[in-house]
């Protein structure tokens, strides 16, 4: 009895591992024929116009790999801040504070350092000083996001560009040939349609990256407008 279990236990697995292997086998070939027939379809739309829209995607991507890695970077735990520097100025003052900020990472960090240092000149200065800083902060949140936002649009804009000359294309073949029919014309419109295809893909790619972006952005902002509000209280109960 134990050796029909198995023999049955041997067959069910070399049964599955059979399945699971043409599986894997099949889903191969289905990657490799979307990936044959993408490069296909970049090819039969004109590879020069295409070329542009695959370089706005590229540039795109860049940006905001770049701004994501910065924002995560950029990211850091306000309350445990806020916390340390409440007990750095009980235990050793401004000073204590300060070097709790310079050892930490992020905007809100730096905007804590500023106001701490214009402390001194009294609590209306380090305020004004953690505005204006706060504001050079989010400035640097959101450099070359504009540019993100160019992209967006931009490929779109290539892929409609793309259909009218697909469009002039088809007439004027239909000029030459003097016929309209669907052979003569086809070539035209099959590249209109494709490079529209791939704009808005683009577009719609980069969009998603831009709106997590914005998200984040503000969502550090709104942590440096809360934390510095707790810092100007901190700083005036330090003063009392």
């Amino acid at each position: 009895m134990k050796k029909v279990v198995n023999v049955l236990s041997v067959t069910g697995f070399m049964f599955f591992g059979a399945i699971q292997s043409t599986f894997a086998q099949e889903a191969a070939e289905e990657s490799r024929t979307f990936h044959q027939e993408l490069k296909l379809r970049f090819i039969e739309g004109d590879p020069g116009f295409m070329g542009i829209v695959l370089v706005a995607l590229i540039l795109g991507l860049a940006i905001a790999i770049e701004r994501i890695i910065y924002l995560n970077m950029a990211t850091t735990n306000t309350k445990k801040l806020v916390a340390s520097v409440d007990d750095a100025l009980s235990s050793g003052g401004i000073e204590a504070a300060k070097e709790v900020c310079r050892n930490s990472k992020g905007p809100v960090a730096s905007i804590f350092y500023q106001g701490l240092d214009r402390v001194d000149e009294g609590v209306d200065a380090a305020e004004k000083a953690v505005v204006s800083y706060g504001g050079v902060q989010m400035g640097l949140l959101e450099k070359n996001v504009s540019w993100l936002s160019l992209f967006i649009a931009l490929a779109p804009m290539l892929g409609f560009m793309g259909t009218v000359i697909g469009m002039i294309d088809a007439f004027d073949r239909i000029a030459v040939a003097n016929d309209i029919s669907p052979a003569v014309v086809a070539g035209g419109i099959k590249i209109a349609l494709l490079t529209t295809v791939f704009g808005l893909i683009v577009a719609i790619i980069l969009q998603i990256f831009y709106n997590y972006i914005v998200s984040k952005i503000d969502s550090i902002v709104n942590n440096m407008e809360d934390s510095s509000i707790q810092l100007i209280d901190l700083l005036v109960k330090y003063k009392k």
